[in-house]
């Protein structure tokens, strides 16, 4: 019964060890790949702040404008959008797949100038947009002799090719031949150069494959006055593709950010004339995981949770408080593994923690002066036979005065970083002398010796582990990691081996003494 018992205890654990490492490791995957956030610290995001310019002359009238604006794409995500428009009003309009901006007012008169601008972080792959669908098919026809040149070029277009994209890629490579056939030359001629797209959209259009011409900004670092970029973009069951037809080999390695994604219109001007849009572009990097991952938003997806989420007060003292399980899991390991023995369980975590706001070496030199004073005054102390509250409220207090007294000694001799005692947890470090004392009192100061050393060596450790960029890094940008740590420490709990500490008591049997084999 007790085998059995054992077993289903056994597992038990593997079974929480194990969901909790799935769901731990599947959120952190999760948020990479959805929110972009890198593995390693010190990466930089790309960021494009883009800016929509729209120049019109105004009749007099009431003015309406509607600008076609991004959306999130394979590639990109927008993060921020805003805009400047001096008398005008402004809306974000959400319509299904005509994301748009629009400005009104009821008076536009002369020359007007209204701004768009977004920040839109380009990525290295994914992306949350949702793919746009097809156009409607219909039927384009041409009048002779052009008709007669359409059809040989796509029945050549489509002798050559496989699927839709295939035969897209050979009839764009017809037209952007260097010496094109007749047939080409002959619609080329006709459309002009600057309706191509639309004339390769219709063509496919006419053998039922889905096309249209679509709009895209060719991105380049401190670009001005720049004009979108006519497409060609051709779906096939739920997947599309896009097809360049003026790029030279150079601009065809720039990002492309498509600003009309699907046929429509770019931009409609009511009560105004001759207008004009242009764009300008300039490239950061950025750092700022949290800055960026709160703007792509992670609503409606729990695998997605994350801290970024909360105000920017409430992310802070996050970010101290997910480096506990750190602190922990190192005492975990020291306590279980090793053998060392510490005052107080998590009071090296603690200590650790002053450690970060005070620096090492300064921190170090205050916990040893702070402990070996408050030990001799609670020494002396001890020959008052005070009760248990009262003598540990004294010793509260005399810490307190302990630390202000080597704070204001530290500031009249010019050592500011002396200061930084007031950092250290006053009740903790009070528990500690009171512990020490009573240790010192029944075992010796060997035993303070070795559980005080104990803890120092814990809270260095774990104070190194908890500085270390990666872990910071890790802890704060992928909170699925702290099941993985929960794990590890629930393995470690059911540890029942040697520490290692405990293996000098076997040196005998490798080196015996002469006399005793």
């Amino acid at each position: 019964m007790r085998v059995a018992s054992r077993t289903r205890r056994r597992i038990s654990l593997i079974g929480i060890v194990g969901v909790l490492m799935l769901v731990g490791i599947s959120m952190s995957v999760h948020r990479h790949l959805t929110a972009d956030v890198p593995w390693l610290p010190g990466e930089e995001k790309l960021i494009w702040s883009i800016e929509a310019s729209v120049e019109f002359v105004g009749s007099g009238r009431p003015a309406k404008v509607t600008l076609r604006r991004p959306t999130d794409q394979p590639g990109f995500s927008v993060l921020s959008e805003s805009g400047a428009s001096p008398g005008y009003g402004l809306a974000f309009l959400d319509d299904d797949d005509l994301p748009a901006a629009q400005w009104t007012t009821r008076e536009a008169n002369g020359l007007q100038r209204l701004y768009y601008r977004a920040e839109v972080l380009q990525r290295s792959a994914g992306g949350n947009g949702e793919a746009a669908p097809p156009p409607a098919l219909r039927t384009p026809s041409w009048e002779e002799p052009y008709a007669t040149a359409v059809n040989a070029i796509l029945d050549q277009a489509y002798q050559q090719s496989s699927d839709p994209f295939t035969m897209a890629r050979q009839l764009t490579g017809l037209f952007r031949a260097a010496e094109p056939a007749q047939d080409v030359q002959l619609l080329i001629n006709g459309v002009g150069e600057d309706n191509l797209t639309e004339l390769l959209a219709d063509m496919l259009q006419s053998r039922d494959i889905p096309a249209a011409t679509v709009y895209g900004l060719m991105l380049e670092d401190g670009r001005r006055r720049q004009r979108l970029r006519p497409l060609l973009r051709v779906w096939s069951e739920d997947q599309s593709q896009v097809f360049r037809l003026d790029s030279t080999s150079e601009e065809a390695r720039r990002p492309l950010l498509l600003w009309q994604p699907t046929r429509g219109y770019t931009l409609e001007v009511e009560g105004g004339s001759s207008s004009e849009l242009y764009f300008s572009m300039i490239r950061s990097e950025r750092t700022d995981y949290g800055q960026v991952a709160r703007a792509l938003g992670t609503a409606n997806d729990w695998l997605g949770f994350s801290i970024h989420d909360l105000p920017i007060e409430e992310q802070a003292m996050f970010k101290t408080i997910l480096l506990l399980p750190v602190g922990a899991l190192v005492v975990c390991l020291l306590r279980i593994l090793v053998g060392l023995r510490t005052s107080g369980t998590f009071m090296p975590v603690l200590i650790a923690l002053a450690f970060i706001e005070t620096s090492l070496l300064t921190g170090l030199i205050g916990f040893l002066l702070v402990v070996s004073v408050g030990l001799m005054i609670r020494s002396y102390m001890s020959h008052l036979n005070l009760l248990l509250v009262a003598r540990i409220s004294a010793v509260i207090i005399t810490v307190i005065a302990i630390i202000a007294l080597f704070s204001v000694f530290s500031y009249e001799v010019g050592l500011t970083e002396g200061l930084k005692i007031t950092f250290f947890p006053m009740i903790i470090l009070s528990w500690t002398v009171e512990r020490m004392s009573i240790l010192w009192e029944e075992e010796g100061w060997k035993e303070v010796a070795v559980q005080g050393s104990g803890s120092l060596l814990t809270a260095i450790a774990a104070y190194l582990a908890m500085t270390n960029p990666w872990i910071r890094h890790l802890s704060f940008n992928f909170i699925g990691l702290q099941l993985v740590v929960l794990a590890l420490i629930i393995l470690l709990g059911n540890y029942s081996g040697y520490r290692l500490l405990e293996l000098r008591r076997f040196r005998a049997m490798i080196n015996p003494k002469p006399g005793t084999g």
